[in-house]
């Protein structure tokens, strides 16, 4: 079964991708002619900038499921999942080299503004990936960002790899409507096995060159890992989401899912599991990649694409320190009125915490409570958007616990975007592992961060853009806007009666404040992972449950953190920008729609976005 239609499928795929690129090809050095200058650049650019969203779709196929165009032309990747072996990691660097040599030919004078624009974001990206695939060792996300979020030094870990990926990927965004639709699953589920095992060999070659996880993520990475073989591959999310969607398909597809998951997939685990374990005895404590071959390039290059921007590790951690002395000084005030006088800010905020009038009960009981409140929060914000945006999207959201397998090395939520299609909803991911992992005064917040007007609000403008920008959500913008999503939240009035849940937005921030502090400290400053925990509760009076995994994050995913308050920066320096230039004729609403009806950019482009919302 699996040579059958494994070679069916990949001969069939790479004949359409050979001819997608036969056809989208175009000669980007050829001189225009004297009597239309422009014309002929801007067809080749169109046909390179398509030849380059073939490549990213044919590298990353989960993107083309995730954003609702495996169809039509790109129907072939519904049944393929990214090559993650040492060898498919080698094609795709060489694939991305390549293509940016084509964008780098491009003579951007002849351009109109608009072309000059998608060319220069998609540049960037290529430029920032092509860098990433010459360091030693690593995972390289820039251009599959759409389903996979993060740059790391690990091809494992306890929130890196497909074992974390592509479970919650095919049952979120593969959809199943036909027979063939579930064969392609089956295809899929055949091809997680051998990610499993690309990213176990790929593991084995790090470790030879010292690159091997923290002996903390490496304990919670086989936690994870091992704790999945103790259950039946039956009773596995991949098998279940299945086996519920084809209920009415018949076809036999459910037993064969239980056949791969029980000789292909688990087999594979335990691949993984052994060479983690080989590797294990040699872990150390060091939690930041300083310690890893090359760890001061490999950290260079990570803050640099979490950020886009130039910035060193100490302005980054000043800014850091800046940034939160100034968000104390505006919540001591409400703290004050409260009654909480005593100690800094972090420990009056600890103690607001430990408020039992701010939890949720214990147990599904709160999870439950959780799951209403967060259904409440969406359908008051919802009623608020006229307010914020001239031109309103739909605001497609489906609120979705994490699975409880990895629960345990995954964040309190995140974010994922609907297709590009509108069928798909975006997904508002929820750890519910212990309902201590969140609070009353801070649901509401996450809330707006994650899903409306944050992270899924956001990504329903993409549809305007070519494909190729709807499928680069940059890391710095992308967050910069969930932490700016939380500011309209407050200026469009919700909290004028809870000052309390003003706290918990303005903690929110100061968060991310810290989280510049934190993961400078880890990998520039040579802090220990207990250093990095106290300092981070010490000063913030955060959740310590939170605080521990949001640690280990930041030691699997260097730099990606530091995007989040450095890009919300950005944007509001930008809108003071615009404040000052327009004056009277500043509005509110169309600022805002220029922000996201301009598409992802790095911030160095942004700031071009901002002088045309400005000029026009």
């Amino acid at each position: 079964m699996k040579l059958s239609r494994r070679t069916l499928l990949k001969t069939s795929a790479a004949a359409a991708a050979s001819a997608a690129l036969a056809t989208a090809g175009c000669d980007s050095s050829a001189p225009n002619p004297v009597s239309e200058p422009a014309q002929p650049q801007i067809a080749g650019v169109e046909g390179l900038l398509a030849e380059a969203t073939d490549l990213m779709l044919s590298a990353y196929p989960e993107s083309a499921s995730s954003n609702g165009i495996d169809k039509g032309k790109y129907a072939h990747l519904k049944s393929q999942l990214t090559d993650r072996s040492p060898q498919g990691q080698v094609r795709i660097k060489t694939d991305v080299k390549a293509m940016l040599a084509k964008l780098n030919a491009i003579d951007a004078s002849a351009l109109s503004a608009d072309e000059a624009l998608n060319v220069d974001v998609v540049r960037t990206m290529f430029d920032m990936s092509s860098k990433g695939f010459d360091l030693p060792y690593g995972d390289v996300a820039l251009l599959n960002f759409t389903w996979s979020w993060r740059n790391s030094p690990y091809a494992v870990a306890q929130n890196v790899g497909a074992f974390i990926e592509i479970p919650s990927f095919l049952d979120a965004s593969h959809s199943i409507e036909t027979a063939e639709d579930a064969e392609s699953y089956l295809s899929r589920m055949e091809a997680y096995s051998d990610q499993l095992d690309g990213e176990t060999e790929r593991t084995r070659i790090a470790g030879e060159k010292g690159a091997i996880l923290p002996d903390f993520l490496m304990e919670k990475t086989l936690g994870q890992l091992r704790d999945s073989r103790t259950r039946s591959p039956e009773e596995w999310s991949i098998v279940t989401s299945l086996e519920t969607r084809t209920s009415k398909l018949g076809g036999g597809f459910v037993e064969k899912a239980r056949v791969l998951a029980a000789q292909n997939i688990g087999p594979a685990i335990d691949r993984q599991i052994a060479v983690l374990e080989t590797l294990a005895p040699q872990a150390t404590n060091d939690a930041g990649i300083w310690s890893k071959p090359d760890g001061d390039a490999y950290y260079e290059w990570a803050l640099q694409a979490g950020t886009t921007t130039t910035m060193s590790p100490d302005e980054v951690h000043q800014m850091g320190l800046d940034e939160l002395a100034t968000l104390h000084g505006r919540m001591d005030p409400i703290l004050r009125s409260l009654g909480y006088t005593q100690g800094s800010v972090g420990d009056r905020m600890t103690a607001l915490g430990n408020d039992p009038r701010y939890h949720f009960s214990p147990g599904d009981k709160g999870r439950a409570e959780i799951m209403t409140f967060i259904a409440d929060t969406l359908g008051e914000i919802r009623t608020l958007m006229p307010q914020a945006f001239a031109t309103q999207v739909p605001g497609f959201v489906e609120v979705t616990r994490m699975a409880p397998e990895v629960e345990v090395g995954a964040p309190g939520a995140y974010g994922n975007a609907g297709s590009l299609d509108g069928k798909q909803p975006g997904r508002f991911w929820i750890n519910l592992r212990t309902t201590d992992l969140h609070n009353k005064f801070n649901l509401k917040d996450l809330t707006y961060h994650e899903a409306i007007p944050g992270h899924i609000w956001q990504s329903e403008y993409l549809s305007n853009q070519p494909l190729i920008r709807s499928l680069l959500a940059i890391n710095a913008y992308s967050e910069g806007w969930a932490l700016y999503a939380e500011q309209l939240a407050d200026e469009l009035g919700v909290y004028e009666a809870s000052p309390v849940g003003r706290l918990g937005y303005m903690q929110a921030l100061a968060f991310r404040a810290c989280r510049l502090v934190v993961d400078t400290g880890l990998h520039a400053k040579r802090w220990t992972r207990e250093e990095a925990n106290i300092w981070f509760i010490k000063n913030n009076g955060s959740n310590p449950i939170e605080v521990r995994g949001e640690v280990d994050r930041y030691c699997a995913w260097p730099g990606q953190a530091c995007g989040y308050k450095i890009g919300h920066t950005a944007i509001n320096q930008l809108r003071t920008k615009a404040k000052g230039a327009l004056g009277d004729k500043f509005d509110y609403r169309r600022f805002n729609d220029a922000l996201v009806l301009g598409g992802s950019v790095p911030m160095t482009v942004l700031g071009r976005i901002v002088d045309d919302y400005i000029s026009q």
